[in-house]
């Protein structure tokens, strides 16, 4: 599938993917974990996502509990990836790319279940 678009494509759709999916893991962490723990997954989710988490500060609206805060900004993520990056290659379907990270993420688990299944 990724074999459809030029790399610089597929690398920003997966540098997009990535932070999306850091954001929504900080966001998972924080359900279970205090913001302070020191689980070293908690800790880099943290360090990782907290300059971005402060670029979109003017923009997150102030009633927005502060656990909720991760996943809004990954929303911004998810619209780039799913609405913008198919505007910007010229699709006029909205969603063209579906998502070559989570493809690519979703056969591998399936060679990985095949291997065990057989």
């Amino acid at each position: 599938m990724t074999e459809a678009f030029p790399l610089w494509v597929i690398v920003i759709d997966y540098a997009l993917g990535v932070v999306m999916w850091t954001l929504i893991g900080r966001f998972g962490m924080r359900l279970f974990l205090p913001e302070e723990s020191r689980f070293f997954f908690s800790r880099f989710f943290i360090r990782v996502t907290d300059p971005l988490i402060k670029v979109f500060r003017p923009i997150t609206p102030g009633f927005l509990v502060e656990i909720m805060v991760p996943l809004y900004v990954a929303w911004f993520f998810y619209m780039a990836r799913f609405y913008v990056m198919p505007w910007l290659l010229g699709y006029s379907v909205m969603g063209m790319l579906s998502f070559p990270l989570e493809s690519e993420v979703a056969q591998g688990v399936t060679w990985i279940i095949r291997q065990f299944v057989n």
